[in-house]
């Protein structure tokens, strides 16, 4: 299993941004990193795993002033926060890089210069659709009814001078790169989507400076613009290895460049398989091997938000069920490429179904045979059976498995593998009835080599489950009084020591859990955070609170421009009722739109919404939604509309439909 023992392994995650702190679907993408950093330790590469905070931007600019403290401030204590998050799910990340090191800083600033002289940044100005939290520019065609691509907020004209990079210039190569390594952009989804919207129809010169904000990186040469936020975040893969422009790197650089995996959400995949392989191209770098772009881990009701009082984190549920059963639950319930579900109830059932009763039950039920019957001691007395065969064969066959999923990062589907050694072993047990052996004086021998094979199933089990539950694993290890074993040497069973002693006490792994008592917990426990925040001191002390800072104020009133005022003649025009969604699908061809059958009156209309980032169909159909009914048809990703849902949206782009607060008949005009 040492593939290539000692070759160097680099990989990364994206740089957390540090508008807030961390839910548990950000907290997902480090958990599967450390996995995978776990795993290729064991299988014997010399991995250097990096993380970190991106700390620069518009979006910081504004919250810190409304926090009332310096974006420095601001930044220091959410990527305190994201570290400590990170150290508490026990990953084992090798470098925390933050954009504001002196270092990175540095080397940005020189990045910049060396693109400005040799002719791929010019200086322009900008005119288009701005999204401030995405940071991003966008020109009306690119907009989803009318909003953000990528993030499906609103999105705000601008206009100012600014910097930009020669995009076009670097297609083709791009381009060809892709198609001559099929391996670069995984999973092949994410590959054809960049491909067919974004490289094919070409691409246009991308802003790398920014003048109506002063928290950046300054462009050296021309005070008053700051480098643009994905210049500056996407060189940290190289700035935190000790690359240096214009120099020779150090030894470090030069041993991990290029990158093994760059381990990203599938909403950034953009930036990091077109504007990032440009920049490297630029520098004359090598390419990363391999940029896999991760599903979405969502709650149970659609993607978290604060303002849908939805958002789960990862300090909360360790408080519940502890590090690894959560590290278990967002790596085994995430697909390979779909979004994956998480809520209380499916986390308790979880808890109790494969921790408790598939894994820690059988430890518990081993190892106490193993001292009701013979004080402790393992020994492998040869009277095999047929059913000691199933059971070698099984575990062999979940190890060559698990491997190969590994290898294509199907980090669920291996877990999977790992708990079908812990199935079959409980099975065995069934089949072997360990208690009728003990009856009988001539079967001693079959009840010793009964209890050594479990034993050794369960050591293989538990070795292989250390990337993912690397606390458990070495609890069992202890308990079983035997070492991790090597991957190399999971080929053979019966390495287990002939003679060995488990513990006396055996521990339980995972206590069941009744979810009645876990939602009363959790609905007391959010009822004492409400009333905290709502007290005159709420502000006193920050430890306790979920939002970031400056949320609260941000959360209690919203400021839009205001439009040119109307008459009431132009208000008697719109017309608005009540509609009921009677069913709803996500539409094919786009990330954003929902396209809902929404029954007003008599009539069936068909209306397309932006909001996929906000609600599941599954959310929508039943609702009674409020509805601009006489607005022209349109046609939007070859569905046609027939009318307006009605949301709210607050200051940070979330978004509630609007609904009639008391029950009230589809059709009911709205006045």
């Amino acid at each position: 299993m040492c593939k290539d023992c000692g070759r160097p392994y680099y990989m990364t995650t994206a740089i957390a941004y540090t508008s807030g702190k961390p839910h548990i679907g950000n907290t997902y993408e480090i958990v599967l990193a450390d996995s995978i950093a776990r795993y290729k330790r064991a299988q014997g590469y010399d991995v250097f795993f990096q993380t970190g905070t991106d700390e620069h931007g518009q979006k910081i600019e504004l919250k810190a002033q409304a926090a009332g403290v310096t974006p420095k401030e601001y930044v220091d204590n959410i990527a305190g926060q994201v570290k400590s998050i990170w150290d508490l799910m026990n990953t084992s990340y090798d470098k925390f890089i933050r954009t504001t090191d002196e270092d990175h800083e540095r080397q940005v600033r020189k990045i910049f210069k060396k693109l400005y002289d040799q002719g791929d940044i010019y200086k322009g100005y900008y005119e288009g659709l701005y999204c401030t939290p995405c940071e991003s520019f966008f020109t009306e065609s690119q907009l989803v009814d009318g909003r953000c691509p990528d993030c499906g907020r609103e999105v705000q004209p601008a206009k100012e001078e600014a910097y930009f990079f020669k995009m076009s210039k670097y297609a083709d190569r791009l381009i060809k790169h892709i198609n001559d390594h099929p391996e670069f952009i995984q999973p092949v989804s994410r590959k054809n989507e960049m491909m067919n919207n974004f490289l094919l129809p070409g691409l246009q010169d991308l802003c790398v400076s920014r003048t109506s904000f002063t928290w950046g990186i300054p462009v050296d040469f021309d005070p008053g613009h700051v480098t643009y936020v994905w210049l500056d975040a996407l060189t940290n893969y190289i700035t935190g290895i000790g690359y240096d422009c214009g120099g020779e790197g150090t030894d470090q650089f030069k041993k991990l460049w290029p990158a093994d995996l760059h381990l990203i959400g599938k909403d950034i995949i953009r930036f990091h398989t077109i504007y990032w392989p440009i920049f490297l191209m630029a520098l004359n770098l090598p390419l990363p091997k391999q940029v896999f772009g991760h599903p979405w881990l969502l709650q149970g009701d659609g993607k978290m938000s604060k303002s849908r009082g939805n958002v789960l984190y990862a300090d909360t549920l360790v408080d519940f069920f502890g590090v690894d059963a959560v590290r278990y639950f967002v790596l085994h319930e995430m697909p390979f490429d779909n979004d994956g579900i998480i809520s209380w109830e499916l986390l308790v059932e979880r808890l109790n179904s494969d921790l408790a009763n598939i894994l820690g039950n059988l430890v518990n039920r081993t190892i106490s045979m193993s001292n009701k019957y013979f004080g402790g001691a393992v020994n492998n007395k040869g009277a095999e059976e047929e059913v000691d065969r199933d059971l070698k064969a099984v575990v062999l066959e979940a190890v060559k498995k698990a491997d190969e999923k590994m290898e294509q990062l199907r980090v669920a589907d291996a877990i999977s593998e790992i708990f079908s050694i812990f199935r079959r072993s409980n099975k065995y047990i069934d089949e072997t009835m360990p208690w009728a052996l003990a009856k009988d004086e001539t079967k001693q021998d079959r009840l010793a080599t009964v209890l050594y094979n479990l034993a050794e199933a369960i050591t293989i089990g538990a070795s292989l489950l250390e990337p993912f539950m690397p606390d458990t694993s070495g609890k069992i290890l202890a308990q079983l009084n035997t070492e991790k074993r090597a991957l190399e040497d999971m080929d053979t069973f019966g390495l287990y020591p002939d003679g060995g002693k488990v513990t006396d006490k055996p521990e339980i792994l995972f206590a069941r859990m009744d979810i009645k008592e876990v939602l009363a917990k959790v609905e007391e426990r959010q009822a004492a955070e409400a009333a905290k925040e709502e007290s005159p001191d709420a502000g006193q002390e920050d430890s306790g609170r979920t939002e970031g800072p400056g949320e609260e104020a941000e959360q209690a009133v919203v400021d839009i421009e205001p439009k040119e005022q109307i008459t009431y003649d132009d208000f008697a025009k719109l017309q608005f009722q009540v509609g009921e969604i009677i069913a709803c699908e996500a539409v094919k061809k786009s990330r954003k739109l929902l396209c809902s059958q929404v029954k007003i009156g008599s009539q069936v209309r068909q209306i397309v919404s932006g909001i996929k980032a906000h609600y599941g169909p599954e959310d929508m159909v039943g609702k009674k939604v409020m509805v601009l009914v006489n607005l022209a048809p349109r046609e939007m990703a070859g569905k046609m509309s027939e009318g307006m849902l009605l949301c709210a949206e607050d200051a940070d782009g979330n978004l509630a439909l609007m609904t009639p607060e008391k029950d009230m008949p589809s059709g009911a005009e709205i006045c």
